[in-house]
């Protein structure tokens, strides 16, 4: 993911959604171009599962000594998908000490809820 595109989705981290639902009418290019990377790293069956962790962890944010033993990977291996995740704007981490801390940025992941809602539509 280019540099520009992760600035750019770390920058829409408003309350609001960033764009109408592509229901409603066509993503603009640009808006595209941003949120890519983001559907791109939940596009691995790991990646998800490790943000669906992320996003639920009681108190708001989980170690990665708790995600690390949940898997069938290699320790590097899950530090290469929370990277990605990180790079995609998905998660914030903190440091401490030895272990790393992984928050979900949820008004990233409503933006993206907001762009896939489809509206019912109601019976003529």
């Amino acid at each position: 993911m280019s540099k520009q595109a992760s600035l750019a989705l770390r920058d829409l981290g408003a309350d609001t959604p960033c764009c109408p639902s592509l229901a409603q009418q066509r993503v603009p290019a640009g808006t595209a171009t941003v949120l890519a990377p983001a559907f791109k790293a939940l596009g691995d069956p790991v990646r998800l599962q490790l943000m669906s962790m992320i996003a639920s962890a009681k108190g708001g944010e989980v170690c990665v000594c708790d995600l690390t033993p949940a898997f069938d990977l290699t320790g590097p291996t899950i530090s290469h998908h929370l990277k990605t995740l990180r790079e995609a704007g998905l998660v914030d981490a903190e440091r401490r000490g030895t272990w790393v801390y992984y928050r979900a940025r949820p008004a990233i992941l409503r933006q993206l809820a907001a762009l896939l809602t489809v509206e019912p539509t109601t019976a003529a």
